[in-house]
Formats: C-alpha cells, structure tokens, sequence
C-alpha cells in the first residue's frame, strides 16, 4: 500500500535556511565588493593628496626662494641708500607691495586648496551616506525575506 507523503516541516525549514545563507552569502560577496571599491577610492584618494602635498611643497619652496631673493636685494638696496631718505622710502614701498602682491598670491593658492578639501570632504560624505542607505537597504531587504 502506497501513502502519500507530506511535506514535513523539517523540511521546510531546511529549504528557507538553505535560501538565507545563499542570501546572507550574496550579500557579503556584494559588501566585499563595495569594501574593496572603497577601499581602492580612498588609496586613490590618499595618491592624490600627497601629491598635492608635493606640489604644494614644491610651491612653498619656490616662495621661501623668492622672499630670500627679495630679502638679499632689499640688503643690497638698503647699503646703496646711504644718502637719500625719499628715494629708500620709495623702495621700500615698493618692495612692500611686491611682497603683499605674492602674499596674495599665496592666500589665494590656499584659499583654493581649501575649497578642494572642502569639495572633496563633500563628497565623501556624500559617499559615506549613499553607503549607509545601501546598507540599510539591504538589511530591510534580507529582513524581508526572513519574514516568509
């Protein structure tokens, strides 16, 4: 004599916990993949700042040459005036100038690499949240499929 057989709930229960871990296994082959993106952006982020870093170096090296230019000539100009007062007033003015021009020059330079770190701190930010709601996507999505 044949019966019939019914689905057991044991087996039911091994067929949706074979399906989760699938799910859970998914999941972290796809966070693994954003860790090692992100991973690979901030190496990418840090390349480009230390080249800034070197670039801006380079750039104070090249100020710190001129002001010592400028300071061996304002030397030079202050043993010829030996005589007339009017005309050092007048260099000095005028090297005073020059210096606030490249002073300028400077301040505007940093003034642009802080709108760059700013920039670029917005837009990791930016990042970290689209991260964070991805996160949390995927975390109501896997809740959801718990509940069936």
């Amino acid at each position: 004599m044949q019966t019939m057989e019914i689905d057991r709930p044991d087996k039911r229960i091994d067929d949706l916990n074979s399906r989760m871990a699938e799910g859970f296994g998914r999941v972290h082959r796809e966070i693994d993949g954003l860790d090692k993106r992100t991973s690979e952006g901030f190496q990418r982020v840090h390349r480009e700042i230390d080249g800034l870093n070197e670039r801006m170096t380079e750039g104070f090296k090249r100020v710190d040459r001129e002001i010592n230019a400028l300071d061996e000539r304002m030397t030079e100009g202050f043993k010829r005036a030996d005589g007339d007062i009017r005309e050092l007033r007048g260099e000095i003015k005028g090297l005073r100038g020059e210096m606030n021009e490249r002073f300028a020059v400077v301040d505007a330079r940093l003034q642009s690499v802080d709108a760059r770190f700013d920039a670029m701190h917005r837009t990791m930010m930016r990042g970290f949240f689209a991260l964070g709601g991805i996160m949390v996507t995927l975390f109501l999505a896997l809740a959801g499929l718990q509940g069936f």
